[in-house]
């Protein structure tokens, strides 16, 4: 029973997606703390880890889901340095970036927490 609550699509995706969104925040913290250094190039998660959960989503098969790779960092090829510097951080969009990940970060830790709780009920009859 604790398996297969465990290893529902929905519970395995939310995991994958939490460890993108923890990564992503020190991604963005990383960005804006070398917001004035020269030649530096903003980073965020690897376009290709979204793109192996989604193919792995599409398929609805907790095991493929698991086996896609854990995400990593790597520079943004689309962020454009805006300052004869060479930096291609801008201030504003990473504070929207941040703004928009700390959400995602809330549903998916609710997401999590509701699995927990039908575990806890489970256990101990009330919730």
């Amino acid at each position: 029973m604790i398996q297969a609550l465990f290893n529902q699509t929905n519970y395995v995706v939310t995991k994958k997606l939490l460890d993108a969104t923890v990564l992503r925040h020190q991604a963005i913290a990383g960005n804006l703390a070398n917001v004035e250094t020269p030649n530096y190039q903003r980073i965020d998660v690897a376009p290709s880890f979204q793109t192996e959960l989604v193919a792995a989503v599409k398929a609805n098969d907790a095991s493929q889901v698991s086996s896609v790779q854990a995400p990593t960092l790597s520079i943004d090829p689309t962020a454009v340095a805006s300052n004869r510097d060479g930096n291609s951080v801008n201030l504003e969009q990473e504070m929207l970036a941040m703004n928009e990940n700390s959400l995602a970060h809330t549903l998916e830790t609710q997401l999590i927490t509701g699995t927990m709780l039908k575990l806890r009920m489970a256990i101990t009859g009330r919730s």
